[in-house]
């Protein structure tokens, strides 16, 4: 069995150390693939493990918000790194994206699937539909959802736990033979394989 790190911030124990702001200062494609098995932490108890990414790459990439440049909408992509990035989406759904590169590259990863550690209870009455378990974060919307971020948490600071949420690692290392697939419910940029999963795992989401 791994050895778990455990890390502390104001007296609270984490299930891991949270990652530093120099992870995310890279290309948004490399990041994607070292965020899966790391894990998507709130203080009010609610974690899931990351099992499921998708890469934007700011000016290069059609099918970024940020492609055009920066507005009042995707301010926050052009932020520092580590931030979390939220929008509202189909009128209906809000997402979820880690900040990655440098300040003003408009670049990030878009957090698709958890698998549920903690804070189960909360998850399903978050999202009393689900039928499993597995259908709790399977998916940017639902895993907003479940752990209960909304647009207050646009801008927030992964690095430094703002508004209550982190990414840590626990010492699971990303897989070693991610899928990688074209991003889902995009019009342009459609043969990128810029979507990565964990092999197998049964919270991916689905097309």
């Amino acid at each position: 069995m791994a050895m778990v790190r455990v890390g502390r911030l104001r007296g609270m124990a984490l299930p891991g150390e949270i990652l530093p702001r120099s992870f995310y200062r890279r290309d948004p494609r490399v990041v994607a693939v070292d965020l899966l098995n790391k894990i998507l932490y709130s203080a009010d108890g609610r974690s899931g493990r990351i099992v499921e990414t998708e890469a934007y790459c700011g000016d290069l990439d059609p099918a970024a918000h940020s492609y055009r440049g920066k507005t009042a909408r995707n301010a926050t992509m052009f932020g520092p790194p580590g931030m979390m990035y939220v929008y509202f989406t189909y009128g209906m759904h809000w997402c979820c994206n880690a900040v990655c590169g440098e300040v003003d590259e408009g670049v990030g990863v878009l957090l698709r699937a958890l698998a549920p550690l903690s804070g189960l209870q909360a998850m399903r009455a978050a999202r009393p539909k689900a039928r499993r378990d597995e259908d709790l974060c399977s998916g940017p919307a639902r895993l907003t959802q479940a752990m209960g971020i909304r647009g207050e948490q646009d801008g927030i600071d992964l690095v430094a736990f703002g508004g209550g949420f982190c990414i840590v690692d626990d010492g699971t290392a990303p897989p070693a033979d991610p899928v990688a697939t074209p991003r889902i419910g995009v019009s342009r940029a459609t043969d990128e394989n810029w979507r990565w999963h964990v092999r197998g795992d049964g919270n991916v989401s689905r097309r």
